[in-house]
């Protein structure tokens, strides 16, 4: 179950990066200047902070973001403040999942916090990643395209973005191998995981396990750890190796010009 966690989560977060991503990328190289200084600040500021930092901040501002905004709406009488000291005071119905509720839903909750969180920093890379290969294509062809009459917006969606993808390849493989690394990340977020399943089974003292003692199994249960990373990340390799072979085919890149002469 836990290693489906960590499936479903890169599942999940690749696409939702990518599209964050996408979305920055084409924020940053926006004609209006607005746009083009947000995509740049967010570009700049989420790949600026330290991972580690981000997540911790940013969920708990997002939790509490999301219960201040229900307690706004069902507890409109409530006269207390909400911040005070260092707690975060909200009405009960309006706490984020309720703690009536089933564990899965909490569960469901706290992953999708997680999912979140993720898609906004690897998509701050690929958006860096993406605005790069976009300006890697070459500038002559755009040209080309709008003197045979294409608009603006065509000749960036049937010239530009199809163009980009081998440029960018390589940077979104890098990104891949890091999402894959940082994973474990969910343990600190309090999602059961497989780092989590690793330290209960393995621990020789645990909250969950008590009917069952035995030594300290952990290095052995890191150790399948590290070898599922490395066969995920082996794997991982060679499909992306054979993405970019196919990307590469009849490109004006070291790549393609490679294939030309094997061929």
């Amino acid at each position: 179950m836990s290693f489906g966690t960590v499936l479903l989560l890169l599942a999940i977060t690749a696409p939702a990066a990518l599209l964050f991503g996408f979305g920055g990328a084409m924020a940053a190289r926006a004609r209006f200047a607005p746009l083009s200084w947000i995509g740049r600040a967010y570009i700049a500021v989420v790949r600026g902070v330290p991972d580690i930092a981000f997540f911790l901040f940013f969920v708990i501002a997002l939790d509490q973001g999301i219960e201040f905004l229900r307690h706004k709406v069902k507890c409109p009488d409530w006269d207390a403040p909400v911040r005070q000291g260092n707690d975060f005071v909200v009405c009960d119905i309006a706490k984020m999942p309720l703690s009536s509720s089933d564990q899965w839903i909490h569960e469901v909750y706290g992953f999708s916090l997680a999912v979140i969180t993720f898609a906004i920093v690897f998509g701050a890379f690929a958006a860096n990643v993406l605005f790069g290969a976009m300006r890697a294509v070459p500038r002559a062809q755009i040209e080309t395209a709008e003197a045979y009459g294409m608009t603006h917006r065509q000749a960036f969606w049937r010239i530009l973005v199809p163009q980009m993808w081998t440029y960018a390849l390589p940077g979104l493989s890098n990104l891949w191998m890091v999402l894959i690394k940082a994973t474990p990340l969910l343990f600190l977020l309090g999602v059961e995981d497989i780092v989590y399943w690793a330290r209960e089974l393995g621990g020789s003292k645990t909250a969950r396990f008590t009917d069952y003692p035995h030594g300290d199994w952990r290095m052995w249960y890191f150790f399948g750890l590290l070898v599922f990373y490395l066969l995920f990340t082996k794997v991982s390799e060679v499909v992306l190796e054979r993405i970019s072979r196919r990307l590469s085919h009849g490109q004006a890149t070291l790549a393609g010009e490679a294939q030309r002469k094997a061929a």
